[in-house]
């Protein structure tokens, strides 16, 4: 699903922008791709100010945008030659030339990155750039005026890398650990804390969900619930060895990594070998969240014992398997199967942090996808477990995917050097559908 209906009304109601100071937190809308289920995120970009649809994507080590000639117009762009002190502190591996005439992402002698695809795993060669960047302000609770963020570094790409994304983007947006990610430039250019949050919209909601940054909180959402209040935190553990294409030697990972330590199904431990969860001197191993993976992965081994576990913890409730659908391996009749507040009745899934009481809690909503199993040449209406096998040697054992992370909110603080999270909005009246994009508190 677009998001420009919302992004065509931030744009008339909020166009008098102006510069923001180091106090001031940032929100941008986010929806739920229903044919990809992937995210999109709307910001501002160019000049004039352009409402931009962009994939989200957590990892990513800088934001890309296509800059073919018939898509991309701006009199504030500007390329960055080679061997500038931005050029090299981008950590570019080569110096481009162009053959056509000049334009955004068309200059000699110009630094040049690699943007990436992560959906394809495709990469292209292409130049950077430089130019205008604007996001809506926040109290928290609703939307205020635009403001600028002036010299944004991004990579230009062409529409080649826009294939297998949701229909409408224009480029992705980066968030990961590195420098030039789209956060960490909102927080140097205003010199504040790295700190943003992430409220993905589950398919219940037809509203979207607010990526907040340069803010800590109060991260109000309808009935006044201030989600801030009740995250639980757990350490961002560094995977020194990076995973792109494009290798840059040396470079740590830009994705986020969390200290997995085992994982309960209604408080029953799972038993699996646990150095798994480990990153080990070759960057395997380990936990981490992805925007870009609909559903968790598991690692094969860890897999066979989650569905075992989970099939005789759901045999309790009465539930009896059917017949699966694809990708997903255990189904159950829909008509068999509760619900509650926090979706459907199944077995409560706990991924157990640093400690055993900090564990982020699944519910139904999370764990379990519905699916009209009959439109998908499957047996009838169903819920699946929405985990996948992984493969037996994954370069990550576990990636928590984009349906778990929904109606959660998840806080990256990259000062401290912690994830918060919040497990399942729902147990407090609420989803991530329910921050106010519609009204200005100024007007």
């Amino acid at each position: 699903m677009s998001i420009l209906p919302f992004a065509i009304f931030f744009f008339f109601v909020f166009y008098s922008f102006n510069f923001a100071d180091s106090s001031t937190a940032f929100v941008a809308p986010i929806t739920r791709d229903q044919s990809t289920e992937l995210y999109t995120i709307s910001i501002y970009f160019k000049t004039p100010l352009e409402s931009t649809d962009l994939l989200l994507d957590l990892g990513g080590k800088f934001t890309w945008i296509d800059c073919t000639p018939d898509s991309y117009a701006s009199i504030t762009h500007h390329y960055i030659p080679c061997g500038t002190n931005l050029c090299n502190s981008l950590s570019s591996l080569a110096c481009s030339n162009c053959f056509r005439p000049s334009g955004p992402g068309c200059h000699n002698n110009s630094c040049a990155l690699f943007p990436e695809n992560p959906v394809i795993r495709n990469a292209i060669l292409a130049q950077a750039l430089v130019d205008s960047f604007a996001l809506a302000t926040t109290d928290g609770g609703a939307c205020g005026q635009l403001a600028v963020v002036p010299n944004f570094v991004a990579s230009c790409s062409d529409d080649e890398l826009l294939v297998g994304l949701p229909e409408g983007v224009s480029g992705l947006a980066g968030l990961g650990r590195s420098n030039y990610s789209l956060p960490a430039q909102v927080s140097s250019v205003y010199a504040s804390p790295n700190i943003f949050a992430l409220c993905l919209p589950g398919p219940s909601t037809t509203s979207p969900g607010p990526a907040f940054f340069n803010t800590g909180g109060p991260y109000y959402f309808s009935p006044g619930v201030d989600l801030s209040s009740h995250l639980v935190y757990t350490p961002l553990i560094l995977n020194s060895i990076g995973f792109t294409i494009i290798t840059y030697y040396g470079h740590p990972s830009d994705e986020y990594f969390i200290g997995l330590t085992s994982i309960n199904i209604n408080g029953k431990r799972i038993e699996f070998d646990r150095s798994l969860l480990t990153i080990n001197d070759k960057g395997f191993g380990g936990t981490r969240l992805s925007t870009v993976t609909p559903y968790t992965t598991l690692e094969t081994s860890i897999y066979n014992a989650f569905v075992t576990a989970f099939v005789n913890e759901s045999a309790a409730l009465n539930l009896t398997v059917t017949d699966p659908v694809s990708p997903f391996e255990v189904c159950y009749a829909a008509s068999d199967v509760y619900s509650t507040r926090l979706g459907p009745a199944f077995p409560v899934v706990d991924l157990v942090m640093h400690s055993e009481d900090v564990f982020w809690r699944i519910f139904g909503a999370n764990s379990m996808v519905r699916i009209d199993g009959e439109e998908e040449g499957g047996g009838g209406d169903v819920w699946c477990l929405g985990f996948v096998d992984g493969g037996e040697r994954p370069r990550t054992s576990v990636v928590i995917g984009g349906r778990q992370m929904e109606d959660n909110l998840l806080q990256f603080d990259l000062v401290s050097m912690r994830l918060g999270f919040s497990s399942s909005v729902l147990a407090h009246n609420t989803n991530c559908g329910g921050f106010n994009f519609t009204e200005d508190p100024d007007l």
